[in-house]
């Protein structure tokens, strides 16, 4: 009996098994796409940004324009198809789970924000205004081979960092720049930079958890705060 040749057109199919298949057919090897696109085509499946993100660690390489100085900021390439994860035998290939309690344990203890640029969840980004900050959790050490899924091992990131961090770019700032920055801190700033290094730990001041824990409410809580807020102050 001749075997079925999956489509990614098949909805009982799960989205990374149908985001692959659709890499696979529609963009091939060396084929430039946009996360528009998948989201066209992957209609209803939730998270399709995250199930490709997801092919990295089977194997697959795609490229965006930080790696890849030609493409334009809205598009991706992909190099390189990496094991067939609609097989079987290669559905688990690359997924690490991460526990929920393990999840809500790290978000808290990082104060719903990222650890690498300190944006909170749906944060305006300063160099950025029309993007927003998306939580997600990366690996401390993301370059570290069979990197574990406990909490010591994990750290909250947006999304924009925890794609510059897996996949370093010329877009990285060098040493150099990064000591001009460092030298024109004032002196107090200094010396909380130095104590930052060497406790590999940024402390976040208690209006700053704040505004973690209230950056990751609902939109209407949030406004709902804002007013309780300045009611208080003005009382």
């Amino acid at each position: 009996m001749a075997e079925v040749e999956l489509s990614w057109r098949d909805e009982s199919l799960g989205a990374r098994i149908r985001v692959a298949l659709w890499l696979r057919d529609e963009v091939k090897e060396g084929g430039v796409f946009s996360k528009a696109s998948i989201r066209e085509a992957i209609k209803g499946a939730e998270q399709v940004d995250r199930r490709m993100r997801d092919l990295r660690p089977a194997g697959w390489v795609i490229l965006t324009y930080r790696d890849k100085p030609s493409l334009q900021p809205d598009q991706l390439y992909l190099e390189k198809i990496g094991r067939p994860v609609w097989e079987p035998e290669h559905r688990a290939a690359g997924l690490r789970q991460i526990s929920a309690k393990t999840r809500r344990y790290v978000y808290e203890r990082d104060g719903h924000m990222c650890r690498r640029c300190g944006a909170a969840a749906g944060e305006r980004y300063a160099d950025d205004p029309g993007s927003r900050a998306r939580l997600t959790l990366g690996h401390v050490n993301p370059h570290k081979s069979g990197g574990g899924n406990n909490a010591e091992d994990l750290i909250t990131e947006c999304a924009r960092c925890n794609e510059t961090v897996k996949h370093l770019t010329g877009v990285q700032m060098t040493k150099a720049q990064v000591w001009d920055r460092m030298k024109e801190l004032p002196l107090q700033g200094k010396r909380h930079l130095l104590a930052w290094m060497k406790a590999d730990f940024r402390p976040l001041s208690p209006a700053e958890k704040a505004w973690g824990l209230y950056r990751q409410l609902p939109a209407a809580a949030r406004e709902e705060l804002e007013g309780d807020l300045e009611k208080l102050m003005k009382s």
